[in-house]
């Protein structure tokens, strides 16, 4: 299997340049009105009760100081950045729905919730990056509100792309009469093509970052297709600040957008996939992932694992692979546990292949508590942190993700070494990850009996001495044996373990 690092003999002027702290980060992702509410954030009257069911249209009343007041939670998880969804004004409470780019939403505490939340993330050295919205906006964005009042005579009209006047904005049963995102009438997209619309999305862009933001979250960026538009993005946000994370969500190959001119990464969605598959294997519920931008069903064996990880890792120039966001599932999928029918084995294992794997690791609010929820409806991914309910969360699970957490930021190797698969069969898999004299083996086992993992030792590292040190294990005891020309791992079913190889361990 080939090994994956900086290419060599290419100098470092000719890859791609991403921003460094992206390598070492460990993002949570936060839907905002169903994280955490602060008290000190007035609400109106007609809010859901915070552990009633989520519905598709109702609001929670999460907020930004709210998570304020959670940051010593998540820094003591571990945590060093966070990934918003969007925070700005809105009619929905996923807040995809955009009414002013320039205004976080009053429910979430306005612009001085978002100034006191970016300093104490900073404070701490917890980066932030948030959601940009810029396909689309909504029924109450301005422009598109003053053409359904005024139809074919606004000055905005341009603004978007009509095919009838008066536009059909709220009859479902009929064509909405313009563009909008996968036809929704609440979306209407916006008309990039235009130069006004495409200079105001661009100075949205460099606002937020001049205001101190660390990266954008783009959503649906390939759903752009005005030449230059991402190039010229990256160009003004970088203008203002070059460490400035851009990733885009793009579920499929992204190689067009990631050439060093657009984007730093992407969600990294073929991974999730692999990475479901072979953990899960055959408990994968096949309803609770049609349907989307990726299949992770049926299950996979270790072959084909490999297969795809090589296939992902050759993709894109390694400091891109070092930047890409890794995650186990999102707003937009079932939760990881609904996935894998109630498997907790099935999240660690598929957990520790993230954070050995190269990339930013991303988890999904309430993932490290056990919380559940399927499609095909939204709502069920998206429900309210437990923080009133201890006796809800899986605590194990929770200190699962706090030490893989930690395993991660104690090795560096694991955020920047080299990468490359040494084994793999049919429950099986093996990785090196290595960084000077540094050597970490990562092995898995998914199936549901002992495996014998055995592996050549000089072609692992040629210049180790034969003894192994245990840093890490998932439903051990994994038994290694190294008798200085072969290393044999005895692998219980449904187990890993991170090996430190280095000389003198």
């Amino acid at each position: 299997m080939k090994q994956y690092s900086s290419s060599p003999g290419v100098s470092s002027a000719a890859d791609p340049v991403t921003p460094d702290w992206v390598k070492h980060a460990v993002f949570y992702q936060i839907f905002p009105d169903r994280f955490a509410k602060s008290d000190r954030v007035e609400k109106p009257s007609n809010l859901e009760p915070w552990d009633s069911d989520p519905t598709a249209h109702g609001y929670k009343g999460g907020d930004l100081l709210g998570v304020v007041e959670r940051l010593d939670y998540l820094q003591d998880l571990g945590i060093t950045a966070i990934y918003f969804n969007p925070i700005f004004q809105s009619a929905s409470n996923h807040r995809y729905h955009t009414h002013d780019y320039y205004q976080v939403d009053p429910l979430l505490g306005g612009n001085d919730a978002f100034d006191e939340m970016l300093a104490a993330c900073h404070a701490r050295g917890v980066r932030v990056v948030l959601d940009g919205v810029f396909n689309h906006a909504s029924r109450g964005f301005f422009p598109f509100n003053d053409i359904l009042e005024n139809g074919a005579a606004s000055p905005w009209v341009d603004w978007f792309t009509f095919s009838a006047h008066p536009a059909n904005a709220y009859d479902h049963g009929e064509p909405p009469g313009y563009e909008a995102w996968i036809g929704l009438h609440a979306l209407p997209k916006l008309n990039t093509d235009h130069a006004m619309v495409r200079e105001y999305l661009m100075r949205v862009g460099e606002y937020w970052v001049r205001r101190g933001i660390d990266g954008w979250r783009l959503d649906v960026p390939e759903e752009i297709t005005t030449p230059g538009f991402w190039e010229e993005f990256r160009t003004r946000v970088k203008a203002i600040d070059p460490e400035c994370y851009i990733v885009g969500e793009i579920w499929h190959e992204a190689r067009p957008w990631l050439r060093g001119d657009q984007f730093d990464a992407v969600m990294n969605y073929p991974f999730t996939e692999a990475a479901i598959a072979f953990a899960c294997r055959h408990r994968v519920v096949k309803e609770t992932v049609v349907g989307r931008g990726y299949a992770p069903w049926p299950g996979i064996d270790g072959r084909t694992y490999a297969e795809k990880i090589d296939a992902v890792l050759a993709l894109y120039p390694w400091p891109i692979q070092l930047a890409q966001l890794n995650l186990l599932d999102s707003h937009d999928t079932s939760r990881f546990l609904s996935i894998a029918a109630g498997d907790v084995d099935s999240l660690k294992l598929a957990a520790l292949l993230m954070f050995t794997f190269p990339g930013a690791p991303c988890v999904y609010y309430g993932d490290e508590v056990g919380l559940t929820g399927a499609l095909p409806e939204d709502r069920w991914v998206r429900k309210s942190f437990p923080w009133d309910h201890h006796d809800q969360w899986d605590t194990g699970l929770h200190g699962f993700f706090k030490a893989v957490i930690g395993l991660r930021k104690d090795h560096e190797a694991l955020r920047t070494g080299t990468y490359r698969g040494i084994h793999a069969a049919e429950d099986t898999y093996a990785a090196l990850r290595g960084l000077g004299d540094a050597h970490l083996l990562t092995a898995i086992n998914t199936g549901d009996v002992p495996r014998e993992i055995d592996i050549a030792r000089d072609g692992i590292v040629p210049a180790a001495d034969g003894s192994t040190r245990e840093v890490f294990v998932v439903n051990g005891p994994v038994r290694a044996n190294s008798d200085g020309d072969r290393l044999r791992l005895m692998m219980p079913p449904r187990s890993g373990v991170v090996l430190d190889l280095s000389r003198g361990t």
